[in-house]
């Protein structure tokens, strides 16, 4: 069994396409998201028509972002992501496919670093680059553009904290260690919190799947015993899980 962590309104998504690929999964969610008032999103729209770019961070970002009273997507102004499941959230939100940026689908991690290279040509001098984020969201990405001569504003749309687990999680946890279930990783935050969650658990014996070389290090210092490295995407999870 695949224990999934991301966030709850994501995790349904996965289990559907993992279960098409034959992938068994549960979902018990190491991060929970608040959205913020709404405030940002809405000053973000306001200046979305003199931007040259929008990044979201994460389907939560688009989520929040669309989640206020919005007109169209400006003609003129792209939008970037670092993950199909992002690019969806805006395709399904109307934005033209044809100004979304994402890295690669063969890219070696789906990271900021990794999307820059189809940002760096462009010309930044002077132009306005809109960061749709949670709080305390990395900020490599918009040092980049700064660099380039960009004005970069961040809109902090969301909060990342650690969930509150019910009984049933409770329950879900402890079959996820007696029976030794993989755990699919995909936030060195969720990962942390697993400290708060389960304090005094022995890790030792238990594998992991890692979606980024950050949340595997955020694995291994917690003690998992065998952490694998892998792409975000249902495809590459699934044939790492067999293998495991």
């Amino acid at each position: 069994m695949l224990i999934l962590t991301r966030p709850q309104a994501q995790a349904l998504e996965w289990q559907q396409r993992l279960e098409r690929l034959g992938v068994p999964s549960v979902s018990l969610p190491l991060i929970a998201i608040q959205n913020g008032d709404g405030a940002a999103a809405r000053e973000a729209w306001s200046q979305l028509p003199n931007a040259a770019l929008a990044f979201f961070v994460s389907p939560n970002a688009a989520s929040a972002f669309f989640a206020v009273p919005h007109g169209e997507w400006p003609a003129n102004t792209l939008a970037a992501c670092v993950g199909p499941g992002t690019a969806r959230s805006l395709i399904e939100q109307g934005v033209p496919e044809s100004l979304i940026l994402q890295p690669p689908e063969d890219a070696a991690s789906l990271d900021s670093e990794h999307l820059w290279p189809l940002l760096a040509e462009r010309d930044w001098q002077g132009r306005l680059a809109l960061m749709m984020r949670g709080e305390g969201g990395r900020d490599w990405l918009a040092t980049r553009l700064k660099e380039k001569g960009a004005e970069t504003r961040d809109f902090n749309l969301y909060r990342r904290t650690c969930p509150m687990w019910n009984l049933d999680d409770r329950e879900r946890f402890e079959e996820a260690l007696d029976d030794r279930h993989i755990w699919l990783l995909s936030s060195a935050e969720g990962a942390a919190n697993l400290r708060q969650l389960a304090p005094h658990t022995d890790w030792s014996a238990q594998r992991a799947i890692a979606t980024h070389e950050r949340i595997a290090e955020a694995a291994r210092g917690l003690g998992f015993g065998h952490v694998v490295l892998t792409r975000p995407d249902a495809e590459a999870v699934s044939e790492v899980y067999r293998g495991l």
